[in-house]
């Protein structure tokens, strides 16, 4: 009896996850999404697919559910198709002060071959994008940013590039298209291990947010940079995609080890469970990386400085504090699933926040949610209520990440 209860939550948790990846980024244009150089590997391989952002990605395989890809990618490892984010590469003698220009990190600060995350700042200190940048070498960065975002991101670098060219300066822009260069996410604990067998260069000394190039299966000029958005050690692969198929396919080899494919809702749920923004749900042009718990990516070099757009505002947060803050939830046992747009109340029901993401997590066999509360109420242990569906359910204020991340970091 307890393996088939087992078995219907576990239906009901993916069918939710399912349901909040295809409401979240359901066609609005009636515009054919876009295919990614993978689209008929997935179908192959039994991949669902659905419009998100824009492009045909799978949900999930017919092989897992999405609750096993989820514990499969956080015992072993699995592939995930990414090719829908924007890739830029920026060049030039100028090139780190044009792009300093337009987000918060200290670039200059970083040695090459190393990167960081980093946000895109409007004048009102609002976030326009989260992304990663790398420093290449001093006059080359290559950025990895959302596809939800890309019409805002590729106006941000090119009017930041229109600028500084205007001033005489030495700087130019590439962006890559889909077509032309794909992403792969390789996360889990397995992951590097097994891309190492198919690699030339030394992996171990990648560290977390490190970045190289090096033939992959024999393909040359793939981008390797040690990230990723699941909590676990893994890698993000930028390969040609005229090969895109050929290397996904060798990772798959068994003689390799023992990588499988997956979708968009396990994705969700580990980023969820690694406490991880997702744009246009926890962050928008509203939010301020201080209101989002993101200080971190404002570099203190650069709040010093203050020459970043939205700098002031910023720093003025920072000296005198903000009304609200993201935080971490946990619900009670028997609870509904806390999705986008759910009310939070205190316990004499006055409303003092709202959930931004939510969903069950598999590996803490909980619901687990975050989301905007009051400055005065982010303390963790805080009891709040949760208005899901017109009933009300207990819940508390959480420490994110909810589960342990394994990001692989040099010895101290």
């Amino acid at each position: 009896m307890l393996s088939v209860l087992s078995r219907v939550t576990q239906r009901g948790r993916a069918v939710s996850a399912l349901s909040a990846v295809q409401h979240r980024h359901a066609s609005t244009g009636g515009k054919e999404p876009s295919k990614t150089a993978l689209y008929d590997f997935h179908q192959s391989h039994g991949g669902k697919l659905v419009d998100f952002a824009g492009y045909w990605l799978p949900v999930q395989y017919s092989d897992q559910s999405i609750i096993k890809s989820h514990h499969y990618t956080r015992k072993y490892g699995s592939i995930f198709d990414v090719s829908h984010m924007l890739q830029t590469y920026l060049r030039g003698k100028d090139v780190i002060s044009c792009f300093e220009s337009v987000c918060t990190a200290d670039i200059k600060g970083l040695k090459n071959g190393t990167g960081t995350l980093t946000v895109f700042t409007n004048g009102k200190g609002g976030i326009l994008d989260d992304l990663i940048v790398n420093r290449v070498s001093e006059d080359t960065l290559y950025v990895v940013s959302n596809a939800s975002r890309k019409d805002t991101d590729m106006a941000v670098m090119s009017d930041a590039v229109a600028s500084f060219k205007a001033q005489g300066k030495d700087v130019s822009v590439q962006f890559l298209s889909s077509d032309e260069q794909s992403l792969l996410a390789v996360q889990g604990p397995h992951a590097v291990s097994d891309l190492q067998k198919l690699c030339t260069k030394d992996l171990s000394r990648l560290y977390f947010m490190n970045s190289t190039t090096d033939t992959i299966a024999g393909v040359e000029n793939c981008r390797i940079t040690r990230c990723g958005y699941t909590g676990e050690d893994g890698v993000e692969i930028s390969i040609p995609s005229n090969k895109a198929a050929d290397i996904a396919s060798a990772l798959l080899e068994q003689k390799v080890g023992n990588l499988k494919l997956a979708g968009l809702g396990a994705r969700d749920s580990l980023r969820l469970e690694a406490g991880l923004c997702l744009y246009g749900n926890d962050i928008d042009e509203t939010t301020t990386p201080v209101e989002a718990g993101l200080l971190w990516l404002v570099a203190k070099q650069r709040r010093v400085e203050n020459n970043f757009p939205g700098s002031d505002k910023i720093n003025n947060q920072i000296k005198n504090g903000v009304t609200r803050r993201r935080v971490g939830f946990k619900m009670s046992a028997g609870s509904a699933p806390a999705r986008q747009h759910v009310e939070i109340f205190d316990n004499e029901h006055h409303k003092i926040g709202e959930i931004t993401s939510g969903c069950p997590s598999p590996c803490l066999q909980q619901n687990i949610a975050m989301g905007y509360i009051r400055e005065e109420s982010k303390k963790v242990g805080t009891e709040v209520t949760l208005k899901i569906r017109d009933k009300f359910y207990h819940s508390q204020v959480a420490k994110m990440p909810f589960v342990a991340t394994h990001y692989y970091q040099p010895p101290k």
